[in-house]
């Protein structure tokens, strides 16, 4: 590798990185906004024009509380666990292509920072690892409603885990290849009315098995206020609580790129074979469409009891998963791609 493409690598990592973590400071403003809208209230509108400083309040607000550690926890794992759990969402999306390749400075730049052919692998892989910071946390704590969250969140990941690694498979079939930026281009040759009509559940299945994934409502038993005070993050405070929440919003985006992505054409739009920087707007429009999805569903339903979510997974979406699987294999083995 030649020292103009490691420069261009880093410069794109450390793009990336930025993009996530600005953008998870603006989510929160965009749920809150969006919260309150749908449930006729104002939202943040003190923190500069339109309340778009608020971020900025909350990040000064939060370097500022005071961190305590409970005295009989884990210390270093205390203080690990949320790092542990923000690094998966931060470097999970190093495979979504934002678009193919622009000439940049008499250069040809690759909008994406790295195309393996494993790219469904590593997804499945980095968002599986994501929940032992979690239950790390529950644990440490020496908290019982700290590890009732942690192992919640263990129960939870294992069981809708399996049908959302079952819609990765549907895409897999259909494009032949493992890899993220083929199945965007495969979505481009056949359409993505065909593309959708080979695996109909799929989306569906990512949709609600990623709210899951992500511990989002109507899913948030982990730290459900009700029963466990705050769960896994109930010790927590200062910067520390504040990883805790960077991870569950980037990760947000993050499984918002990758349904986008593998379902609804990433990058894919009008004008972008002939206007490629095209590609990072369309697939930031279908990011904020499906985030929107998520926070709707947040301010509609409530939170479903914990033996009906774990019945939900197991009895509903793991069969519909299989059934999604074998509707993709036939309609490719019969009909081609």
């Amino acid at each position: 590798m030649n020292a103009a493409l490691i420069i261009e690598s880093a410069i794109k990592s450390i793009l990336l990185l930025l993009v996530l973590t600005g953008g998870f400071a603006y989510v929160t403003f965009y749920e809150r906004k969006v919260l309150a809208r749908l449930q006729v209230r104002i939202g943040p509108n003190r923190a500069g024009p339109g309340g778009w400083l608020q971020p900025v309040a909350d990040g000064i607000k939060l370097i500022f509380k005071e961190e305590l550690i409970p005295e009989n926890a884990n210390k270093i794992i205390f203080v690990l666990a949320p790092v542990i759990t923000v690094i998966p969402a931060l470097v999970v999306t190093a495979v979504i292509p934002w678009g193919e390749t622009i000439n940049l400075f008499g250069r040809e730049v690759a909008l994406y920072l790295a195309d393996i052919n494993v790219g469904i692998l590593y997804l499945t892989a980095i968002t599986s690892i994501a929940v032992y910071g979690i239950t790390l946390a529950g644990w440490s704590s020496n908290n019982k409603y700290a590890m009732l969250g942690g192992l919640r969140a263990s129960a939870q990941m294992i069981s809708y885990e399996l049908a959302l690694g079952l819609t990765f498979v549907s895409p897999i079939i259909i494009a032949g290849s493992m890899s993220v930026l083929d199945i965007v281009r495969t979505q481009a040759e056949i359409g993505l009315f065909k593309w959708i009509l080979y695996q109909p559940l799929a989306p569906f299945i990512f949709l609600i098995a990623s709210l899951a994934e992500v511990n989002r409502a109507p899913f948030d038993m982990p730290e459900a206020e009700q029963e466990l005070t705050a769960g896994y993050h109930t010790e927590y405070s200062g910067m520390k609580f504040a990883l805790f929440f960077m991870a569950e919003y980037i990760k947000m985006i993050a499984v918002s790129a990758i349904g986008a992505t593998l379902f609804f054409g990433g990058f894919l739009g009008p004008f972008v074979d002939r206007l490629p920087w095209l590609g990072p707007i369309y697939l930031f429009i279908k990011v904020v469409i499906l985030l929107f999805g998520m926070i709707w569903v947040r301010a509609t339903l409530p939170r479903i009891r914990y033996d009906r979510l774990m019945a939900f997974g197991w009895k509903i979406l793991l069969p519909l998963g299989l059934l999604n699987v074998f509707i993709s294999a036939t309609a490719t083995l019969i009909f081609g791609v």
